[in-house]
Formats: structure tokens, C-alpha cells, sequence
């Protein structure tokens, strides 16, 4: 038999598990010092992130106040819930549901709350670790710089038969999170422009990890 539960059901349930596991990862922040300059510059940034690397990072920066680019779907309705409950400001949307809606919110709130925003890329739907123009509309608009960031897992569950692989940390596993050079992009509009800025992303985001 079937069982449907509503992410309001679910929620209460999966919050204080994603915290409770996310206590036991042993994180190292490498070139983190990226990050707190752009902060301490007053510079807002936009995480840009693969989806599979997710989990560890949406729990290292909760309770920030990052405004978090989430699918308007079932799935990223459990998510969002979340997301909520553990202090990120949520903007729905994605390339295939209400996707400029959910950019233009995000902009929005960067402007008027000052805070910074975290993208996966390549989501919701993949390609996987095939980056998509969101980004770099929404940096370009918010005047933000992107700020690519990787996660190495020691011990992981790999979900093969997920689009993106989704990689969850097993209890305990040390996460080596790099955090590279903020940098700024362009959006005019032409799509051969936007197509060689999201495969400067993406060379940006795979050279944090490669020869490591």
C-alpha cells in the first residue's frame, strides 16, 4: 500500500534528522578567507554550487539568512520546508516552472535584506554538472560576484540512478569544503556570450577539486 504524506507531515521529521546528521560531518573550509573578505567588503556573492554536493553545504551555512533558488516541485517543496526551518530565505522557481519569477524574487531579496544567495547550477533537473544561465542573470542583476564551491566527501552514499548522482555524507565522514575566488560576470543578453560565461562557471567550479 501506497502512503502519501504532505511535506508539512514529513518536515517535522526530516528537519531535526538533516541536523542532527549534518552535527556529526567533520568539516575543513579551504580559501574560506574569499568569502569572509568579500562579507567584510560589503560584496554580496552567489554560492554556485552542483546540486549532488547539496547537503553538507546547506547545513555548514545555515541560520545566514542565504536566499536559496529552490524547485517549485513536489520534491523541492520537502526541501524548501527545510531550508525554511533552518534559516535560509527562499526564493521557488526553476528553469521549467516559474524559473524568472523565482530570480527576480531572489534579486529582490538580496537588494532589500543584504544577504547573499546559493545556486546549484546545474538544477533542478540537470544536465548534471552542466551549468544553466540562472546564475550568472542573477549575479549580473544583483551586482554580486559568483563564488564557486565544491565538497569532497570521505564517505558517501552515491545515488546512482539520481540525474545529478546526489551524494549524502555518511555520519561521521570528513567534508573538505573549497571555497575559490569571487568574480564577476556579465549578462547582455546574447546567447553565445551567456553560453562562454556559465563554461567559465563551471572550469571555475571543477578547478577547485581536480589534481586533489
Amino acid at each position: 500500500m501506497r502512503i502519501n504524506l504532505s511535506p508539512e507531515q514529513v518536515t517535522p521529521v526530516l528537519t531535526p534528522l538533516f541536523l542532527a546528521w549534518g552535527a556529526t560531518l567533520r568539516f575543513r573550509r579551504h580559501g574560506f578567507d574569499n568569502l569572509l573578505r568579500a562579507r567584510a567588503e560589503g560584496t554580496r556573492v552567489v554560492f554556485s554550487i552542483w546540486h549532488d554536493e547539496l547537503f553538507p553545504l546547506a547545513w555548514l551555512h545555515k541560520n545566514e539568512g542565504v536566499v536559496c533558488v529552490v524547485s517549485s516541485s513536489k520534491d523541492g517543496e520537502f526541501l524548501s520546508q527545510v531550508l525554511d526551518r533552518v534559516g535560509f530565505n527562499l526564493a521557488r522557481g526553476s528553469s521549467s516552472r516559474g524559473g524568472l519569477r523565482a530570480l527576480i524574487s531572489a534579486y529582490k531579496q538580496m537588494q532589500t535584506r543584504g544577504v547573499d544567495a546559493v545556486f546549484t547550477v546545474d538544477g533542478p533537473r540537470g544536465p548534471r554538472h552542466e551549468v544553466k544561465p540562472g546564475v550568472v542573470y542573477l549575479a549580473a542583476k544583483a551586482d554580486a560576484l559568483v563564488l564557486p564551491v565544491r565538497v569532497v566527501m570521505s564517505r558517501k552514499k552515491v545515488f546512482e540512478r539520481a540525474w545529478d548522482r546526489f551524494q549524502l555524507p555518511w555520519p561521521g565522514a570528513r567534508c573538505d569544503v573549497y571555497y575559490g575566488r569571487p568574480f564577476p560576470v556579465s549578462y547582455a543578453g546574447d546567447d553565445e556570450g551567456v553560453k562562454k560565461e556559465c563554461e567559465r562557471v563551471g572550469e571555475r567550479l571543477n578547478g577547485l577539486v581536480e589534481n586533489r
